[in-house]
């Protein structure tokens, strides 16, 4: 009865009925009653209007821009506004004139109020003309609704207008009755078809967008991203887009084809606001102590400063990340969730309309419906699923921004914390933790963002999906849930089981790369020994295990899958059972069998998506944790250093008491110091004793506990470990200030770096890589002086930044800058050092000792004091690391100041002397190509210069400097071939298996569901028990049959995944270990690893898992088309020009979002080892006070991360509007069909639209997996890529077992006109060596720097093959036999000894072949036993990763021991160079005269003594043999160069 009233209310209001159902719905030509036409359909538009406008206020509000110029389409828009308002101020007017008072037509209520409506949102719309203008907003979505509605609105109106028109004319052409008095109407008629015109145009002149503003906050190039400029309309369809998908689609896209961010993205917005909550909640978080200062921690960067919760005041909690993060990005994720929940309900109209159309082809047969209401129920139904397109679309736009922008802020806090964090705290974690927080941890909530709506959507839908379901079936849905429920546990169980799996899979993962590790780094060692067979089995026995743990996951990942796509089937099963059982009367008819389906399936995604969501947020607190943690933890005290201009020294330190953090441990007590203006100060002392804690101090790294430090003017720092960055040399000596030319050349000479930046390839704009890895120590630690020296500080200090360089590079970097003559002479200066030549000429000493200062004063004052100063000056020199003249100076020094302490000192300085190594005549002057030196390796330097020295060395051989080959992007498709390839690795059958089972598996879904028809459609059911139960049984064998194909599908796709992964990794790692060490030489090792590891993983992991979906979403797409187009064949004739636009829009993306995806993977990195970067150079940094050029670094890198992640990001909005409309279209088009078809079958058309219903998402999977196959099938091409490489020659050959068993007896070498080179295009190393050596001889081998030697060994093993000439020994040519043959009859003691990680007897018998007793003699012939002993495992005691826990000496008589294992006639010994102490040498030198009596000994010398007594000598020059003969007969004649070798190193 409410009905009635009110409409009888609306009757009065308009004078004429409201609403007639027999005319608007039983009829077959419907129509809308003029009043609804001119009160509903005119009010809802305006009502619509009113209320989103608020939105937009919000947008002239968050406007970052201002003035837009006026222009045509503005001033369009104005004219046509106020022509409308003209037109509806007419209307009004006209109703007072025509109608009530004295005219006979009555005035009604609709005749006031419509008017008054229309002329308020009109009014309105006009006033956001000129705002939108003035504010810069550019296009206006809520005004294009508006006038979008009002347009559609328009249309039943204009049929009736002209209906009518058409009626009056009739009648004033029949002219029987007397004149009528049309005006009114006639006015009317003109009057609307004015305003519909204008409106239309309305409409279309909202479809463009504005013209750019005038003033923008930001520059607004060329470049500028065309979302910010473009209308609505382009940007709910992302027609934006399309140009860069044209542009990816016709060549490969490239950086500089990319868009600037949006301005709103980048940090510069993002940071104001997320610091303001942040700061914000730390404040609510400290309770202010004492005052309640404000804190000034702060270091400001633009406008950003974070404030420092651990500020004073007392702790009430940890300040946590998220409520500044719901604060900050809250607004746009709310605004998205709104969308989301439109999309919900809109999903659950779709299963509403399908029982409409069911209805209307069930009615069909009986009474039909009017065929108006069917094509009225498909494109209802088309246009709820594109409404719903467009909305997701929106939704997921708006939630990845909030993750990129909550990316961004997190990344950036982290960062700026970092840069303050205290060295305590920074111990607490690893820099590759602190790395994490930002690689992994900010990443998932990128992840998490578009999940988070699920956590109130999810339930949602399933309780409408269940009330639903209850309505359609009654309480049997429960039957059905409850199959749903027992899933997830079921799932959740064999998720776990699956994730421990992993883990195991992982562990063996992360072994096996540990070990291909080692054995790249040692490959060199391994192809001397010829182990790799040893090396190649442990490899694959790790692999085997791992293949097996991957076996037991894949069973379970099939039965995962097979639940989820069996699920539905099983549920359905189950419903429609119990709903027939439970009672006789309960038939199952086509509406409902297909509405509950639908349902069933809309209830399938939240279902999945929960225990995934769960384990996400999970995952999620942890990192959320993580990172609080880290921006609670502490920072550096600002107050640790005053800067009191009053005091009278630049720096002092008065009773300092300093710790690293550790409140207990002190490790500097007592320090009172003082560094007048322009002095030069020492700080000399044992290793240990607290030197650099000094320098630290004064830095204020350190925990002050008690005492002040003073410090005034600017610092400049010179770690002891260099720091450098990865950027061009020059860049790091300039860090941050201007290029100066003059002054740079000066510093350049001065830190003796000319010659140095003369060999780079591209001088001081060489890049330098990831913690300066192409440079010697000698070369980081001059940079890093010269970086302090070009910044022209005040304040110096240099933590012994002498200590990596050559004694006379080190001379002339003292005298040209340290010293009193030096650049820095004027300034005020705080070394510590170990030379004590320098001491002299310093102004201060001061001596420290175990962490306090045992005396100072200057050199003279200190000698006569006989204390620490002269026990370190004793202990120095008898460390023997002094050059011949240094020690002659430390003499003169002595004996001018007291010459009482040269006696005790020449006994000291004697032993130093005999230690001076022959090389010295091979270094040029300014550390020469060696970067490095080679003579006096501080104890500091142990292992830093041995690659770098080869490193400089190999640039200087390279033509262009350019070492390391650049890796191959691939650009474009990927061929055919790898595809081929793979296919061949899994093998055909398997291969053509699991299409056929995907096959039947769609066929007997398919054939269940047209059982299904058949079941709604048999009206005999109702009676007959009998037969329901054979439906029943049948409907059941079906579903048995999906079970048992689906499995075996699943099975075979992952297994045969293996097999072809397995096969390739054996294939690819028996072609590393067979290519010749030049590959090694120009491949970086990360690269081949990343090829054994990454590629590897994908072909293990991520290719089954995206073929397999691949393929079964596929077929479904097949079974979606086959079974449309049984029910309504002509549907057939739509398929292709549909299967065009989806091919077009596939092949435009795949080409465009891989390369996107390429270039956003290559930005990612910068910012991760930027970060690591930052993170080891944090005190340079501080030191220097260059934080806010860091942050901006940082900044900027995150930035043009998301330069290249925000189109990627786009690409799949793009991708999915056009698909799914394609995917609608589907929809309508079977819908359409059904109805129009006069299609009689119910059960098949609700088969064919509850499949169609479901084909977008199959679509949009469908070329998700494409795309991601041809990224990951890139694995394949590049494993192909590695397993086709150049191979050294045949490990073994037949002729080999006709030598002779024991071949070399006698040990005779000869070379005959022997040349070499390293790689094809280099020049020549050996050039024509010729020289015979009997059986027993033992032969040194000398010659300077690069001169050829250590090629004439790798030639010997064949390392490097012949270019010319040929080695026999005992008379065979080494050429003609297998490599092993060769390597394992001959014995090397490499320079550098190589230990692998695993116990100490398989480092020494890798093959298991000797005895234990066989090894302990070893052991004890290499002075090893003792040692050996001690240890509680003894030959089973693990050594770690490259014998980290030996010492150098251990592990050099360990590389002897397996020597002395081997015994082969011929060893080659190539000395070690600084490794070793004087002690392990002896021991060597003794146990090789003694064991190796009878062998044929060639030694590589650096030490002349260790080969006086040998029988020949070979000197080597420019890889040419100078001199050949006896020692002794070279030392009596003074001309040859061995005597003036000998000469250099005093033994003459």
């Amino acid at each position: 009865m409410g009905d009635a009233t009110a409409f009888s209310s609306m009757d009065e209001f308009c004078g004429s009925t409201f609403w007639d159902a027999n005319e608007t719905w039983w009829t077959t030509d419907p129509d809308f009653t003029p009043c609804f036409e001119q009160t509903v359909l005119v009010w809802a538009p305006c009502a619509f209007f009113w209320l989103f406008m608020l939105f937009d206020f919000w947008y002239l509000k968050a406007s970052l821009d201002k003035n837009i110029p006026w222009n045509r389409l503005n001033i369009s828009k104005l004219l046509i506004n106020v022509g409308l308002l003209v037109v509806t101020a007419l209307d009004l007017i006209m109703s007072f004139v025509k109608k009530g008072g004295d005219s006979e037509l009555p005035l009604y209520g609709v005749d006031i109020w419509t008017p008054i409506i229309k002329l308020l949102t009109f009014l309105m719309v006009l006033m956001f003309i000129p705002l939108n203008r003035k504010y810069g907003v550019q296009t206006s979505g809520c005004q294009f609704m508006f006038w979008f509605l009002l347009t559609i609105f328009s249309i039943p109106r204009c049929r009736t207008e002209a209906r009518l028109h058409q009626e009056r004319g009739q009648i004033i052409g029949s002219q029987q009755a007397e004149p009528h008095d049309f005006t009114w109407e006639t006015y009317q008629f003109a009057s609307f078809f004015i305003f519909f015109a204008f409106t239309c145009l309305m409409l279309i002149l909202n479809c463009f967008a504005d013209q750019l503003p005038r003033q923008t906050k930001y520059y607004r190039g060329p470049k500028e991203i065309p979302e910010l400029s473009a209308s609505f309309l382009s940007r709910i369809t992302y027609s934006w887009f399309d140009r860069m998908a044209l542009k990816g689609y016709r060549n490969p896209l490239e950086e500089k084809d990319l868009w600037d961010l949006r301005p709103q993205d980048s940090c510069k917005e993002v940071m104001p606001t997320f610091a303001h909550y942040w700061n914000k909640n730390v404040r609510k978080n400290y309770k202010r102590a004492s005052g309640g200062q404000e804190p000034k921690a702060q270091f400001s960067n633009g406008k950003v400063s974070f404030e420092n919760p651990q500020s004073n005041g007392r702790k009430k909690g940890m300040a946590s990340i998220m409520p500044p993060i719901y604060r900050s990005f809250g607004g746009i994720f709310l605004f998205g969730s709104f969308f989301k929940l439109i999309t919900d309900i809109l999903t659950f109209a779709q299963p509403q309309v399908l029982s409409l159309i069911i209805g209307y082809v069930e009615d069909f047969a009986k009474v039909p419906q009017p065929e108006w209401k069917g094509i009225m129920y498909s494109i209802l139904l088309f246009v709820l699923a594109s409404a719903q397109t467009f909305i997701l679309a929106q939704y997921f736009h708006r939630m990845f921004i909030v993750g990129l922008r909550i990316r961004t802020a997190l990344i950036n806090c982290i960062y700026r914390k970092a840069l303050r964090i205290s060295n305590a705290a920074r111990k607490a974690s690893t820099v590759g933790e602190i790395v994490n927080l930002m690689a992994v941890d900010a990443q998932r909530f990128m992840d998490l963002t578009t999940y988070l709506n699920m956590l109130w959507s999810a339930p949602l839908q399933i309780a409408l999906a269940l009330y639903f379901l209850w309505q359609q079936l009654g309480p049997s849905v429960l039957a059905g849930l409850a199959v749903m429920i027992i899933m997830i546990p079921l799932n959740g169980f064999i998720a776990s089981r699956i994730k421990t799996y992993q883990i195991r899979q992982m562990k063996y993962k992360d072994e096996r790369v540990k070990l291909m590790n080692e054995v790249l780094s040692g490959i060199k060692v391994l192809k001397l020994y010829a182990w790799e067979p040893s090396f190649e089995k442990q490899v694959l026995d790790i692999r085997d295990k791992e293949i097996a743990t991957l076996r037991a996951t894949a069973y379970l990942n099939a039965s995962t899958s097979f639940l989820w796509s069996c699920a539905p089937f099983l549920v359905s099963l189950v419903t429609f059972a119990t709903y027939v059982l439970i009672d006789e009367n309960n038939v199952l008819d086509a509406k409902k069998t297909f509405v509950s389906l639908s349902l069933f399936n809309i209830l399938r995604f939240p279902l999945t998506m929960l225990p995934m969501l769960i384990t996400n947020l999970v995952q999620t607190q942890v990192s959320v944790q993580r990172i609080n943690k880290f921006l609670n933890s502490e920072e550096l005290d600002p107050n640790n250093v005053q800067h009191d201009a009053s005091k009278p020294h630049p720096m002092s330190i008065e009773n300092g008491h300093f710790s690293w953090g550790d409140e207990d441990e002190m490790t500097l007590k007592n320090i009172n110091m003082q560094v007048p203006k322009n002095n030069l100060v020492a700080i000399v002392g044992t290793v240990g004793s607290g030197k650099s804690s000094v320098i630290q101090a004064l830095l204020g790294e350190m925990e002050k506990i008690s005492g002040t430090v003073n410090t005034v003017g600017k610092m400049a720092y010179v770690p002891q470990q260099a720091w450098i960055q990865n950027a061009t040399v020059r860049d790091n000596i300039l860090f941050g200030k201007p290029y100066d030319r003059k002054r740079y050349n000066k510093v350049i000479d001065a830190c003796a770096l000319r010659t140095d930046i003369e060999i780079l390839s591209a001088g001081d704009l060489t890049e330098v890589g990831e913690k300066g890895i192409n440079l010697s120590g000698g070369q980081k630690q001059r940079i890093s002086l010269a970086r302090a020296v070009y910044h022209n500080a005040d304040l110096y200090l240099l933590d012994d930044p002498l200590s990596a360089v050559d004694s006379h590079v080190g001379k002339h970097i003292f005298e040209e800058v340290i010293g009193p003559k030096g650049m820095l002479a004027k300034k005020t200066r705080v070394l510590v050092t170990h030379g004590i030549t320098f001491l002299p000429q310093t102004d201060k000493i001061y001596v420290m000792k175990m962490g306090e200062i045992s005396e100072n004063g200057t050199y003279a004052e200190l000698l006569k004091n006989r204390g620490a100063f002269a026990d370190f000056l004793m202990q120095h020199l008898q460390e023997g690391e002094e050059e011949e003249e240094e020690l002659n100076q430390i003499k003169r020094q002595l004996s001018q100041t007291d010459p009482a302490l040269v006696a005790p000192f020449e006994k000291a300085i004697l032993l130093a002397r005999t230690e001076s190594l022959s090389d010295s005549i091979s270094v040029t002057s300014a550390d020469s190509l060696m970067g490095g030196s080679l003579r006096r390796r501080g104890k500091r330097q142990d292992s830093y210069d041995s690659n770098a020295s080869a490193a400089s060395l190999k640039k200087k051989q390279e033509v262009e400097g350019k070492l390391i080959e650049t890796e191959k992007s691939q650009t474009g498709g990927v061929d055919f071939a790898v595809y081929k390839h793979y296919i061949k690795s899994v093998g055909i059958f398997l291969s053509v298996a699991t299409l056929v089972l995907n096959f039947v598996f769609q066929a007997f879904q398919i054939g269940s569901n047209l059982w299904l028809t058949q079941w709604s459609n048999d009206k005999a059911v109702e009676h007959d028990t009998g037969l329901r139960n054979m439906y029943l049984g049948v409907y059941g064998a079906f579903g048995f049959g999906q079970v048992i194909s689906n499995i075996a599908a699943v099975l075979i796709v992952y297994i045969g995944g293996l097999i072809g992964a397995q096969k390739l990794f054996c294939l690819l790692f028996r072609r590393i270990l067979g290519a010749p060490q030049s590959f090694f030489d120009i491949q970086p090792r990360a690269r081949i690893l990343d090829r054994l590891a990454n590629d590897v993983y994908k072909l293990d992991m991520v290719l089954p898992e995206l073929l397999r979906v691949f393929n079964s979403q596929a077929f479904r797409v097949l079974a979606t088309i086959v079974v449309i187009s049984i029910s309504t064949p002509i549907f057939l004739a739509v398929i292709v020009p549909i299967g065009f636009i989806y091919y077009f829009a596939q092949r435009f993306y795949v080409a465009t979002s891989r390369q996107l995806m390429r270039l956003e993977s290559v930005s990612r990195s910068p910012i991760y080892s930027h970060f690591g970067e930052t993170v080891t150079g944090v005190s340079t940094i501080r030191a220097y006070t260059v934080q806010d050029r860091f942050i901006e670094e940082s900044d900027n890198k995150v930035d043009k991360n998301q330069v290249c992640k925000y189109p990627s990001l786009i690409a799949n909005r793009w991708l999915a509007v056009r698909l799914e409309m394609v995917g609608n279209l589907i929809i309508l088009f079977a819908s359409l069909f059904a109805v129009l078809g006069g299609q009689t079958n119910p059960g098949l058309v609700g088969l064919s639209v509850s499949y169609a219903l479901q084909v977008t998402q199959t679509l949009n999977w469908l070329v998700r997996m494409s795309s991601d196959i041809e990224t990951n099938i890139v694995s394949v091409e590049r494993i192909k890529e590695y397993g086709e490489t150049k191979q050294e020659a045949a490990w073994e050959l037949e002729e080999d077992k006709k030598k002779p068993k024991n071949w070399p007896e006698d040990g005779r070498v000869e070379f005959k006109d022997f040349q070499v080179r390293y790689r094809e295009g280099l020049e020549l190393v050996l050039r024509g060596v010729s020289f015979n050596i009997s059986g027993g001889q033992k032969v040194g081998i000398v010659g300077r720097t690069g001169a050829g030697k250590s090629s004439l060994t790798l030639a010997l093993f064949r390392i490097i093959e012949s270019a010319g000439g040929k080695i026999l020994i005992d008379g065979i040519d080494i050429a003609t036999m297998g490599l092993h043959m060769l390597r394992s009859r001959l014995t090397i003691i490499p320079q550098d000894p190589v230990l692998f990680s695993g116990s100490l007897r398989s480092n020494l018998d890798p093959f298991e072949v000797k005895t234990d007793d066989e090894i302990w003699k070893a052991l004890e012939l290499s002075h090893l036993k003792a040692f050996a002993k001690s240890l509680t495992a003894g030959l089973n005691h693990e050594i770690s990763e490259g014998g980290e826990n030996l010492s150098v000496g251990q592990r050099q008589l360990v590389c002897l021991a397996r020597a002395l294992l081997r015994k082969t006639k011929v060893l080659v010994l190539d000395e070690a160079t600084a490794a070793v102490d004087l002690e392990t040498d002896d021991l060597i030198q003794k146990t090789i005269r003694s064991e190796f009596r009878e062998c044929t000994v060639l030694t590589i010398a650096h030490r002349l003594n260790t080969i006086l007594d040998s029988d020949k000598v070979i000197v080597l020059d420019k890889g040419q043999i100078t001199e050949f003969d006896a020692p002794s007969a070279l030392l009596a004649d003074p001309k040859s160069a061995f005597f003036s070798m000998a000469k250099d190193a005093n033994l003459v």
